[in-house]
C-alpha cells in the first residue's frame, strides 16, 4: 500500500516536471522575437515626441488630428510608392474601396464614418486640402501629409 502511494506521488512529480520542461522548451524554441517580413517594421519615438514608423528609403511626415483636435506626429519610413500604401502597410490606415478610390475610415485606430457620425478623414498635403486621394498620392520628398477628422 505504501509503495502504491509512493508511485502515485512520484508519477505526479514526474508529470509536473515534464509539463514544465515542455513549456520551457516551447517558449524558447525558434526565434520568436525576430520580426518577419509581414510584421510591422521598426517603431521608435524621437526626442521630440514624434513616432518613427517603418523602414525604407522614402521618408515623410504625417500628422493625424482626432475628433478633439489632438495631434499625433509620425515620421514614416517606407519603400512603398504612395502615401496610402505606406500607411496601410504600417497598420495606420484602413478603409473601403469605392468608386472614387479608397474611402478612409480608420486612421491610427480612430474611426470616422460619414454614414454613421457625419465625420470623415480629410487628407492634406503641405497644409492644403489634397486634390488626390491618399491611395494615389505619390510620396514626395520634403512634403508633409496630414489626416484630420472633419
Amino acid at each position: 500500500m505504501k509503495m502504491t502511494n509512493f508511485k502515485k506521488i512520484l508519477s505526479l512529480c514526474l508529470l509536473t516536471v515534464l509539463i514544465a520542461a515542455i513549456a520551457l522548451v516551447s517558449a524558447g524554441c525558434g526565434d520568436n522575437n525576430k520580426p518577419t517580413e509581414t510584421e510591422t517594421p521598426l517603431v521608435t519615438t524621437s526626442s521630440t515626441g514624434v513616432t518613427v514608423l517603418g523602414e525604407g528609403e522614402k521618408v515623410f511626415d504625417l500628422t493625424v488630428t482626432d475628433y478633439d483636435g489632438v495631434e499625433s506626429s509620425f515620421e514614416i519610413h517606407t519603400n512603398k510608392e504612395t502615401v496610402g500604401e505606406a500607411l496601410m502597410e504600417l497598420g495606420l490606415l484602413e478603409g473601403d474601396e469605392g468608386p472614387y478610390g479608397l474611402y478612409v475610415k480608420t486612421v491610427n485606430g480612430i474611426t470616422a464614418d460619414f454614414d454613421k457620425d457625419g465625420k470623415y478623414w480629410a487628407f492634406y498635403i503641405d497644409g492644403e486640402y489634397a486634390s488626390t486621394g491618399v491611395d494615389v498620392t505619390k510620396i514626395e520628398s520634403g512634403k508633409s501629409y496630414a489626416l484630420k477628422v472633419e
